[in-house]
């Protein structure tokens, strides 16, 4: 690992954010041009290379933007900064780790992963509702609670006391948080739904659901010793809210202020909204209309609904590709710092890059990283998710609709197969590794394969075998499951009714407002290329392996081998019981892809709870089914290696290199045998044969005697070699 520090660098074919600058662009133009420049290099990865998630978050800045369409009263999301309409009118919602529906599937994703529970077991319904007004609200509350808790600590302090100006920071970071939204309407919903819910419902009895008119009172014992309540005199209300306000020191003045100085258009509702929001005083009897309350509330509530749906399909393939980056990042468990997986992003959809006119940049690029004895910035690996996949024939053509059923949608935007031939073709001698998976849906599950197998995927890919790129294409299956299509319902909240006794929640069917997501899914090839990344780490082997060549990188482990998928786990918890063994003799006879198993299993009496690799195999067909891709792997180590060695492939550098010496490269290979990440394995070799005619020297990798043939081209030295 001296000459070559890493081997798990990957490059993610996908757009995140078409605001941003991507990787055609930043490479331009490239005719008459065979190599570019160190400081292109390092201006491409200063803008597209990422090796953290939160990076990724905070280099390219996932967003949706919205716009309010007067004509239709609706709220507009868009994954592209719409043209045409003033930046004031258009606001930017930041899909990060602080967006209540990022956080609820980042918390989902955890709590099965904690609790190990099949998706047919899971509730997911605990957990969804983290997008409803009423959990939005804990979140604002849980803000409001560390705002008072500084500014008490705050007041407390003298002016100047270094403390005090350190709290100082911590209120206006917590302000910012909050005042984010005092221009954002629909933020702004949820606290206007749960204030008039809090105001209109404050009397309501547990029992019977209605709700009498409130009075704040005192508990005494009277004349005669009964006991009752008794209103407190509007004076001592007064001077309860006047000694609370002062408990407060004035923070309802700041919030007013702060609201007053940060809102392009104020409004008094709005003000006071915000003020009761994060400054509640003691609820005083005062008049309120409350047939229009519960009017406003319920057209707060729909809207919000509409709104919401609207959305979150707009908003959910981004997230399908933000979940995929993170668990890409995920399948590295080490605790050690060693070779951590990086992440170049080209920021571009496939059929852009592979134009015909864009396809020299990509080529242009990885001549410059891929054939140079230089190897820090070298790209192993890469993902193409979502390629596309016809549905299942078979469905009937009806002339009538007389049930209502699902509509017929156009396939949300994936990628072609004939986009990932493409790119194949180009990335062959850059001996890139393509990670791809088919496009997310419930007809590409574990549920799914689970009952049609994988004869599609095979009849899909055809079209990439028998190709000398085939044994870089890897297709990956199946995909993960988030949140299930049919468990994927989120209950807003239920309308509210005026009647002869007050206010009250309807219980009526009709009247409770539900969203469905459609399901959540991540991709199979962001999991199986950052496990792949992950375990040419040492320092990730060596957490669970005990003989571990430090100085090897893991292109020989392959995990099909032995307890090896058992140990090497990826950090997804298990989704079904497991396949059928029909099923699973067809994966076995096939040996096709790069499979994921949710299987029951126990390595040295501990359970697994987690989703294991099944399969390792790329599309390069031999003898006994597909190839496993640690062999193309391997030869790309060896021949970068050898390349390195002998200063461009020389002749008498070669035989040096393949000699008996204890000190050639072989020699070395061969003697560091018995390790999990030996680059020569018992049963492997290694031989060479020169043809001085053509120049060619041939190479034969032996891996457990089925031999994998590597060829270079010789440059030729200018005196004798002794051999």
């Amino acid at each position: 690992m001296d000459i070559i520090r890493q081997t798990n660098r990957t490059m993610l074919f996908e757009e995140i954010n078409p605001e941003k600058l991507d990787l055609l662009t930043i490479v331009g133009e490239v005719i008459g041009i065979d190599s570019l420049s160190d400081e292109k290099i390092k201006e491409i990865n200063q803008h597209l290379l990422v090796k953290s998630f939160e990076e990724f978050l905070v280099k390219f800045c996932p967003t949706v933007y919205s716009f309010y369409n007067a004509s239709t009263q609706k709220v507009m999301y868009t994954l592209h900064k719409p043209e045409g309409i003033p930046d004031d009118c258009i606001s930017e919602i930041r899909i990060d780790q602080n967006n209540d529906f990022l956080k609820m599937l980042f918390t989902l994703i955890e709590t099965k992963r904690s609790q190990g529970i099949a998706n047919v077991d899971f509730k997911f319904e605990n957990l969804l509702d983290m997008i409803s007004p009423k959990k939005v609200m804990d979140d604002i509350r849980q803000v409001r609670k560390e705002i008072h808790y500084y500014y008490s600590e705050y007041e407390k302090l003298e002016d100047g006391d270094p403390r005090k100006l350190d709290i100082g920071d911590r209120l206006n970071a917590k302000f910012e948080d909050a005042s984010k939204n005092y221009n954002n309407v629909m933020a702004m919903l949820p606290l206007a739904i749960d204030d008039i819910k809090t105001r209109l419902l404050l009397g309501q009895s547990q029992s019977d659901n209605k709700t009498d008119s409130v009075q704040i009172g005192m508990l005494m014992i009277g004349d005669t010793g009964e006991l009752k309540i008794v209103e407190t005199p509007k004076s001592d209300a007064l001077q309860l809210a006047a000694a609370n306000e002062d408990s407060n020191t004035g923070l309802l003045t700041v919030f007013q202020e702060d609201y007053e100085a940060i809102t392009e258009n104020p409004t008094d509702y709005v003000k006071s909204l915000v003020v009761r929001t994060f400054c509640p005083l003691p609820a005083l009897q005062t008049e309120v209309n409350v047939e229009q309350e519960v009017q406003n509330y319920n057209t707060y509530l729909e809207f919000y609904k509409s709104a919401k749906d609207d959305f979150v399909k707009t908003v959910k393939p981004l997230v399908e590709k933000i979940l995929g980056v993170k668990m890409f990042f995920d399948q590295y468990t080490a605790k050690g710092r060693g070779m951590m997986p990086s992440l170049l992003i080209t920021n571009a959809k496939l059929d852009m890059m592979v134009k015909s006119s864009n396809i020299p940049r990509l080529e242009t690029f990885l001549n410059t990283v891929n054939s140079k004895n230089d190897y820090t910035d070298t790209v192993w690996f890469g993902i193409v998710p979502s390629i596309q996949m016809e549905n299942a024939s078979g469905n009937v053509q009806v002339r009538r609709e007389r049930f209502r059923g699902n509509v017929a949608v156009q396939s949300k935007e994936g990628n072609q197969v004939e986009s990932l031939t493409l790119l194949l073709q180009s990335v062959r001698p850059y001996r890139v590794q393509i990670f791809f998976n088919f496009e997310t849906s419930e007809l590409t599950t574990f549920n799914s394969m689970a009952t049609s197998g994988i004869d599609r995927y095979i009849d899909k890919c055809e079209v990439l075998t028998r190709k000398d790129y085939s044994e870089f294409a890897i297709p990956c299956m199946p995909n993960f499951t988030v949140i299930p299509k049919d468990k994927s319902g989120v209950v807003i909240d239920s309308k509210m009714l005026k009647t002869e006794d007050g206010v009250q929640l309807s219980k009526e069917k009709e009247d409770i407002l539900k969203l469905w997501i459609e399901g959540v899914y991540i991709g199979a090839s962001y999991v199986a290329a950052g496990l792949v990344a992950a375990y040419q780490c040492p320092e990730y082997l060596r957490e669970t392996f005990k003989s571990v060549k430090k100085e090897f990188p893991g292109v020989r482990f392959d995990i099909e081998a032995g307890e090896n998928a058992l140990k090497a786990v990826t950090t997804m918890a298990k989704e079904i019981s497991g396949f059928t063994n029909n099923i699973k003799d067809s994966i076995n006879r096939n040996n096709f892809g790069f499979v994921f198993s949710s299987e029951n299993a126990q390595v040295q009496g501990t359970k697994i709870s987690r989703i294991t690799v099944y399969k390792a195999r790329s599309l390069a067909l031999t003898d006994d089914g597909y190839d496993s891709i640690y062999k193309t792997l391997v030869s790309s180590y060896i021949e970068r290696m050898l390349r390195f060695q002998t200063s461009d492939f020389k002749h008498d550098n070669i035989v040096k290199f393949f000699s008996n010496n204890p000190s050639s490269q072989k020699s070395q290979w061969l003697a560091a045998k018995g390790f999990v990440n030996s680059i020569v394995q018992s049963g492997d070799d290694i031989n060479y044969m020169i043809d001085e005619e053509s120049n060619l020297c041939q190479i034969d990798l032996i891996f457990n005697g089925n031999v994998k043939n590597l060829e270079v081209a010789i440059s030729k030295s200018t005196s004798a070699v002794k051999v």
